[in-house]
């Protein structure tokens, strides 16, 4: 029986999640500059030729997976400017944090993939536009994210200080949880959702 045109839409995108999975990995683990497209395509399980049916250059592979974080993160200042209570917002986005650490490496890979886009383009001509988005992107997200905190200050519901310092403070903290897992390996060890908000959330009194 013929396969129907949705059933080919599976598979294409199938075989495109493997070839994006791949592919961060290898970027993440031994870098842009020394993995190939054959490396990919042995990593995805798949025939070279297949991988160029869906990618014609490894540039356009990584343009894809870095435009991918960046909606992630435009997802996260639309999370955090939405009118939820800012103690909901925040534990519910540390408790995915947790959740996606514990259990497996694409953020992680997407935090350290999206840092190596903007130290590659730095100061160069190369996807300009998307670095220059990146950057914007992730000045939105700190300063809702100093927002949000600051109104939690005001209902009295975070610890006091400087939000845009407890906001920078925050996602560094992510951000090296992501590097230390992808390091350690199997040693590392995920601290838990109230470890990581403690700086931020008032106790119980």
């Amino acid at each position: 029986m013929p396969r129907t045109k949705e059933q080919f839409e599976e598979m294409r995108n199938a075989t495109r999640d493997k070839i994006r999975s791949a592919a961060m990995q290898l970027f993440v683990h031994q870098g842009f500059g020394s993995t190939n497209v054959q490396d990919i395509a042995d990593t995805a399980g798949i025939s070279i030729g297949l991988l160029y049916r869906h990618y014609r250059t490894k540039d356009q592979l990584l343009k894809e997976l870095v435009a991918y974080a960046v909606e992630g993160l435009k997802r996260n200042v639309l999370f955090f400017e939405s009118d939820q209570s800012p103690k909901q917002l925040i534990s519910h986005f540390v408790n995915e944090v947790y959740t996606d650490l514990l259990n497996g490496e694409e953020l992680a890979n997407l935090l350290i993939l999206i840092n190596q886009a903007l130290f590659a383009s730095a100061g160069t001509d190369s996807n300009s536009n998307q670095h220059d988005e990146i950057l914007q992107v992730n000045a939105r997200l700190l300063d809702a994210t100093a927002r949000l905190i600051r109104k939690g200050q005001q209902l009295g519901e975070f610890r006091l200080g400087d939000p845009h310092e407890m906001a920078v403070y925050f996602y560094a903290s992510i951000q090296g949880l992501a590097e230390m897992k992808i390091l350690l390996k199997s040693n590392f060890t995920m601290p838990s959702p109230s470890v990581l908000t403690a700086f931020l959330i008032k106790e119980m009194e």
